[in-house]
């Protein structure tokens, strides 16, 4: 028997997001006792099983919200994230920082929003995406790191620029 790759991992949560949800819950639990951080964290795998699946099956970037809506339980993150579904894409991302929140709270109801407002606006463009996450003028390196990581599912490795890659601390393997 041959154990399976990381790939048909992140394929299985991306196509069975009741078991991505219930994935999401359980490793909260451990880290963000509160409902609402379990929340954030529910909607970052979906939209992160969102992101695999859209590079693959592309459309509109509105569908991001549909997806994560259908499996955010209720509560303050869940309001944030209904109320960025109607932040229109052509704002700018102060505005939409202002309005959604930027993680300024460090709270998932004042970040996640925002971060999935971001994602859905720069699907494509994994640059562009960090620089708006940025202007949010928030918690840079958390809301950074959601965005990077759900736009490199979208866009792919290879939407990083290169010269970012080039710059970035080695990491040592240890075996």
């Amino acid at each position: 028997m041959t154990s399976p790759s990381s790939t048909d991992g992140a394929e299985r949560f991306a196509t069975e997001l009741e078991r991505c949800v219930a994935e999401a819950r359980l490793s909260a639990q451990v880290t963000h006792f509160h409902p609402e951080g379990q929340a954030g964290a529910i909607t970052i795998a979906v939209a992160a099983a969102w992101a695999h699946r859209w590079r693959e099956q592309r459309g509109p970037a509105r569908e991001l919200f549909d997806a994560v809506l259908e499996h955010t339980p209720p509560g303050e993150t869940r309001e944030g994230l209904e109320k960025a579904r109607q932040w229109p894409l052509e704002a700018t991302p102060t505005s939409a920082a202002r309005a959604l929140g930027s993680g300024r709270r460090v709270l998932a109801q004042d970040t996640v929003p925002f971060c999935v407002w971001c994602t859905a606006r720069h699907l494509e463009d994994y640059e562009a995406a960090l620089w708006s996450t940025v202007a949010g003028q928030g918690d840079c390196d958390t809301t950074c790191a959601i965005v990077g990581s759900l736009v490199a599912l979208s866009a792919g490795r290879e939407s990083i620029p290169r010269a970012w890659l080039e710059a970035r601390e080695r990491l040592q393997r240890t075996v």
